[in-house]
């Protein structure tokens, strides 16, 4: 069904619609990274700390492609709707978790929601304006809020940690959605690109999707703690490529696919979902474990971390403004992603330089060059695959490059906790073994980096300190640097997949702006 015609002023206002929606998401992955230390230190179970992402992302990549490819059967704006009130929902159970269990549980149900917003909201652009030129230059109002709103979040989740509580910042999303959800009942249109067609969707590849999605989550999540020799771990590794294996087949020979076949023979959309996971990845450790480093490795307050964070947010808005300008007037747009990836290699090595004394200019002018570099990827993984596929897969194609953003962003919540761990246990245990310490409530709580962060264990450890003879202060230090070291080679691993993603993207096909006629869009 083809939409009826539209003034500017509707098109504005479903634009300002959509950029509401988006802003529940930005707000929330950047407010809640700063509140996590505090959280942990609150609730405790350091052991759970991957799984706050983990189980959101999780949930949010199997419901991407499923809610993508609804959205081209069905009309995306009845899944806007209700991606915004099952967020809101599980957002109020979020601060009114008790136990790290029930806060891992309400962010997997956040994630449905997330996932769904995700899976429709991008594409929902190429619905409002089918012209190419016309997209790049209203995807730059849709890149410019998620950048605000992210950049917005680390001060904001600090000072409210700080001031209101950790729970505040799950409760920020409430009045968000209570703006969204009248704009976009009101002005967003219903547009169906399958009227007419069998819009049967392939409920087996569903499963499976989420079968392999949850097993692969496992395996890295669980991968450090059972060791990655260990049979449960080399099954699970078995299960989610098998799995994978059988998704793919059954989607090429499935009549209603999740992710059509024609997609998966598309080389340009391989590369650049291959793509999508390398920055996904990259842009997770940045958000998720800047924090952790700023506050349990540096000592800084949740309101200063934010601070120094911020400009990581600020400059995607700014990247995503320039880059929007810039497309189309360069001969060979694609480019662009090329050149955002080396300079996000570039403030990766910075951010592996930084220490506990460095100047606080020189961390944000690397967290700021990380952004600007960001601003160059987000937004032109979405344009670019939209050029390159029919008219009738916009949805799941912009869906499935949201969804390899999620999986890459679960491969980097492991890589980064497995690098983590491994650093910080070596020097722990390093660093008993040389002050003569073998006392299990010592090595207790040590185990973690959560003493880094909560007065109660720094306080225990130092009574221990008192009666068994050895000093507190030195072990702290250790723990420290072990943070510190553990960060800075993840930091290092994403310069260095920043460059393979660099290599990738010079064999990209021409970024065709202006579309031939009779073309798809």
């Amino acid at each position: 069904m083809n939409a009826a015609p539209r003034t500017l002023r509707h098109s504005l206002l479903a634009m300002i619609g959509i950029c509401l929606v988006i802003m529940l998401i930005a707000v929330d992955s950047t407010v809640v990274g700063t509140a996590l230390p505090r959280i942990v230190a609150e609730l405790q179970g350091f052991e759970l700390y991957p799984w706050i992402a983990s189980a959101y992302l999780m949930t949010n990549a199997v419901l991407i492609p499923i809610s993508g490819r609804l959205g081209d059967l069905y009309g995306r704006k009845p899944f806007v709707m209700a991606s915004v009130i099952i967020f809101t929902l599980a957002s109020v159970l979020c601060g009114m978790a008790d136990s790290m269990l029930q806060l891992v549980l309400a962010r997997g149900l956040q994630g449905v929601g997330g996932g769904m917003l995700t899976g429709v909201a991008f594409a929902c652009i190429s619905d409002l304006f089918p012209d190419r030129l016309q997209r790049v230059r209203w995807q730059a109002m849709l890149s410019a809020t998620f950048g605000i709103s992210t950049a917005i979040g680390p001060a904001l989740g600090g000072w409210m940690t700080e001031h209101l509580g950790w729970r505040s910042v799950f409760y920020v999303n409430v009045p968000i959605a209570a703006l969204a959800i009248p704009v976009v009942w009101r002005y967003l249109p219903q547009i169906v690109h399958h009227e007419g067609e069998d819009r049967s969707i392939d409920w087996v590849g569903a499963i499976l999707l989420a079968v392999g999605v949850c097993t692969l989550l496992l395996a890295t999540e669980e991968g450090p703690t059972i060791g990655f020799t260990s049979p449960l771990f080399l099954g699970l590794a078995l299960a989610a490529i098998v799995v994978g294996v059988l998704f793919v087949r059954h989607q090429m020979g499935s009549r209603f696919p999740i992710i059509p076949a024609r997609l998966f023979s598309n080389r340009a959309v391989r590369q650049l979902s291959l793509l999508g996971m390398m920055t996904g990845l990259m842009m997770f450790v940045l958000v998720f474990y800047a924090p952790l480093l700023l506050q349990g490795g540096f000592g800084l307050s949740p309101k200063a971390a934010g601070l120094v964070v911020t400009p990581l947010l600020v400059f995607i808005t700014v990247g995503s403004i320039a880059n929007g300008r810039l497309l189309p007037r360069l001969q060979k747009p694609e480019r662009l992603i090329g050149w955002g990836l080396l300079l996000l290699m570039v403030g990766c090595l910075l951010l592996n330089l930084i220490r506990a004394d460095s100047p606080q200019a020189l961390s944000m002018l690397a967290f700021a060059m990380c952004g600007l570099a960001l601003g160059f990827q987000l937004p032109n993984l979405t344009l670019h695959i939209q050029t390159v596929v029919e008219a009738r897969d916009l949805g799941i194609s912009s869906a499935l490059i949201q969804t390899t953003r999620m999986l890459g962003s679960m491969l980097g919540a492991s890589l980064a906790g497995v690098l983590v761990h491994l650093t910080y246990s070596n020097r722990i245990t390093a660093a008993l073994a040389q002050a003569g310490v073998s006392h299990a409530e010592v090595a207790r709580l040590l185990a973690t980096p959560q003493i880094l962060i909560r007065g109660e264990d720094q306080a225990a450890l130092q009574t221990l300190g008192q009666q068994l003879g050895f000093v507190p202060q030195a072990l702290l230090d250790q723990a420290r640097d072990g943070l510190i070291a553990g960060v800075h080679y993840a930091f290092l691993a994403c310069a260095l997949i920043a460059l393979a993603s660099f290599l990738l993207s010079r064999s990209l096909p021409p970024f065709v702006l202006h579309r031939p006629a009779g073309k798809p869009a």
